[in-house]
């Protein structure tokens, strides 16, 4: 029948040519972005997995600049011990060889000069020993805690190592000479003492500094791994989708041509005339 109030196949061809345009209309989204899923609407709790994923690779990436900022701090400090404990050993030969009986007064003084020198730069090195504001090793911090997760509720801490003269660890104090050979011989006993805790507080900060490193390496590794599912879940395919565009494009253009004859379909009522 042909009618010019109704066109039932126009209708038809309109409908299948707006369902082409729509998945063409996606597709050439998914093709510009590079996502199957680039928002709630397209599937609404995989977007949501996603973001809370991404969330966490934010939180990775604050966690990492954490650690590596605990990191830096410790290995100054670790430097500035290592130094030390080069000058400690300095000034045991200064001191050892001072107590020598035999020597002249003022061949001791220049023993004597030459060790007040060594200390006094301990006291430089100690008070310089510091990264981004925090010295490890002058008695000014309790330690310093770096995030160890995305959450926050975790850390890991570096205890201080007080490196400073006259105390719990370098023994020698702030004024100690090796003018007379009993101060030098004296002084030999404390150096020796101060060296072995040195060593010690040196084998606790480049223990913290590994636990730091290795966990860092862990976090960057979790952040991509995180990043790789992120991709499993939203990604598109971009290989299939340049397939798909090709055969919606036909369809589109095949759509036009059938609406196109569905149109002109009211025009056979006129030959009916003729």
């Amino acid at each position: 029948m042909a009618s010019v109030n109704t066109n039932y196949g126009a209708m038809v061809a309109l409908q299948q040519l707006n369902q082409t345009n729509s998945a063409l209309e996606t597709t050439q989204s998914r093709i510009n972005t590079g996502l199957k899923v680039s928002s709630a609407k397209d599937n609404g709790a995989v977007f949501a997995i996603a973001q809370g994923m991404r969330s966490d690779v934010a939180g990775y990436g604050v966690v990492k600049d954490s650690l590596d900022r605990a990191i830096s701090t410790t290995d100054v400090a670790i430097a500035a011990g290592e130094s030390i404990s080069d000058l400690l050993i300095d000034m045991k030969e200064k001191a050892l060889a001072a107590s020598d009986e035999s020597l002249t007064t003022s061949q001791r003084a220049a023993y004597d000069e030459d060790f007040q020198a060594l200390r006094d730069q301990i006291g430089t090195i100690v008070s310089n020993a510091a990264f981004n504001g925090t010295n490890l090793i002058n008695n000014s911090t309790t330690g310093i805690e770096a995030l160890a997760d995305a959450d926050g509720t975790s850390a890991i801490t570096v205890q201080d190592e007080n490196l400073s003269l006259s105390g719990s660890i370098v023994t020698l104090t702030s004024t100690a000479t090796i003018s007379t050979a009993t101060s030098a011989s004296a002084a030999v006993s404390t150096i020796e003492t101060s060296i072995d805790n040195l060593n010690q507080a040196l084998a606790r900060l480049g223990t913290s500094s590994k636990a730091l490193s290795v966990h860092s390496d862990f976090v960057t590794k979790l952040s991509d791994v995180t990043e790789k599912g992120i991709g499993n879940l939203v990604d598109a395919d971009l290989a299939k989708e340049s397939a798909k565009l090709q055969a919606l494009q036909t369809k589109q253009q095949l759509g036009v041509q059938a609406l196109s004859i569905a149109n002109s379909s009211a025009g056979i009522a006129l030959s009916f005339f003729r």
